[in-house]
């Protein structure tokens, strides 16, 4: 079920400059002072929010709207965006491609952090000054402020870096899960994944990396493809090939040194994924989480005959749902990460900080091929 929307926010309270973080960072130091009145009557009455009103093209239908704030509830806290993302899942959203969609019209985006400043008078879990995330999808996180209900957000350490804490929530709980739920993978095993520059593909090569895993990452072919392996071999990688690689003799050269894979992460589709099962060990599993190839995948009869591979798929927003009447799982999960991000083994991706007021720009960035940084919505 699509959670109603309700956002708020400060008039014109939008940050800009060279350092937009350290803007933020400067008014967590203050986290004690109200940023609004709380007075009958001063409190702003609309907020600026990116709203779309039908599906299609996110440049086309996206629009910096003021919206209405709706009084505060006693099971409510009222949060201050900090940072959000725009995810590939966002874009499908809003052209109205992905697996779930809003109430039009919608504010767009579904990850990033937020500060509490105001607690509803029945809040128990929560204090003003805190860092949230939003539990789950379709809470409509590109915007300033929002009233969101207790039960919708959950705490976050306020001592993590802003990045980090604004794109933990799907990419990071994806790789995590994948890695810990299909193949029981101990440290000298072998993952392979395609995609492996990704948001998934960085933390899955992190965290790969922090339990002793190897990790063999495949990338399409780009001009400047030396610097991009040097780059995700800096966070953890094994090795990283091209794709055209999975297809030539020379991989074997690479399994002599390296365990075949148990487990093979698939974000593409397409004859990426084929050639990913072709290299998986007898009775390995293939996970689907993406498919930006936007093609099928197709199944080698040998594979699942001769080598019984596993083919599944995964879905974090599913993992929320099947989990929601447990908080130990998420909690759990959550703080996983967060000891990895505390003891330097887990960074947030690439990341480009912008503007809300300059939403256009990061939307068209988000959209653009072999894109090598995250757009980041700084509030």
């Amino acid at each position: 079920m699509w959670l109603p929307l309700h956002t708020v926010c400060l008039r014109g309270q939008t940050v800009r400059g060279r350092s937009l973080v350290a803007s933020i960072l400067k008014r967590r130091a203050n986290a004690n002072v109200a940023l609004f009145s709380h007075s009958a009557g001063l409190r702003a009455q609309t907020c600026t929010a990116l709203r779309f009103r039908k599906h299609g093209d996110p440049s086309q239908v996206v629009q910096l709207e003021n919206v209405d704030l709706p009084p505060l509830g006693a099971n409510d806290v009222l949060v201050k965006m900090l940072a959000a993302p725009i995810n590939p899942s966002d874009i499908n959203m809003i052209q109205g491609t992905y697996a779930l969609l809003p109430d039009l019209p919608a504010v767009g985006g579904n990850e990033g952090v937020a500060q509490v400043v105001e607690l509803g008078s029945q809040v128990k879990s929560l204090k003003t000054g805190d860092w949230v995330i939003p539990k789950d999808a379709g809470l409509g996180t590109w915007r300033t402020e929002a009233v969101l209900a207790e039960n919708d957000v959950i705490s976050l350490p306020n001592d993590i870096p802003l990045l980090s804490a604004a794109t933990l929530g799907v990419n990071p709980c994806t790789a995590l899960r994948m890695l810990s739920d299909f193949e029981d993978l101990k440290p000298g095993d072998t993952v392979i994944q395609n995609a492996a520059n990704s948001g998934v593909g960085q933390a899955v090569i992190q965290i790969a990396a922090a339990r002793g895993i190897n990790s063999i990452n495949v990338v399409r072919d780009r001009p400047e493809f030396t610097q991009l392996s040097d780059r995700l071999k800096a966070i953890g990688a094994t090795h990283v090939i091209k794709e055209e690689a999975l297809r030539r003799p020379e991989i074997k050269e690479l399994f002599k040194i390296c365990p075949k894979p148990k487990l093979a992460l698939n974000g593409v589709g397409g004859k990426s994924a084929t050639e990913l099962l072709r290299h998986l060990q007898f009775g390995g599993s293939m996970v689907t989480y993406g498919g930006m190839a936007k093609q099928p995948v197709t199944v080698p009869v040998s594979a699942l005959i001769f080598k019984d591979v596993k083919v599944r798929g995964f879905w974090v927003t599913q993992w929320k749902k099947d989990h929601s009447n447990d908080g130990r799982a998420f909690r759990g999960m959550l703080d996983e990460l967060c000891n990895l991000i505390k003891q330097g083994k887990l960074t947030a991706p690439a990341c480009t900080e912008v503007g809300l007021q300059d939403y256009s720009k990061a939307l068209d960035a988000a959209m653009q091929p072999f894109t090598s940084a995250k757009q980041v919505l700084i509030m």
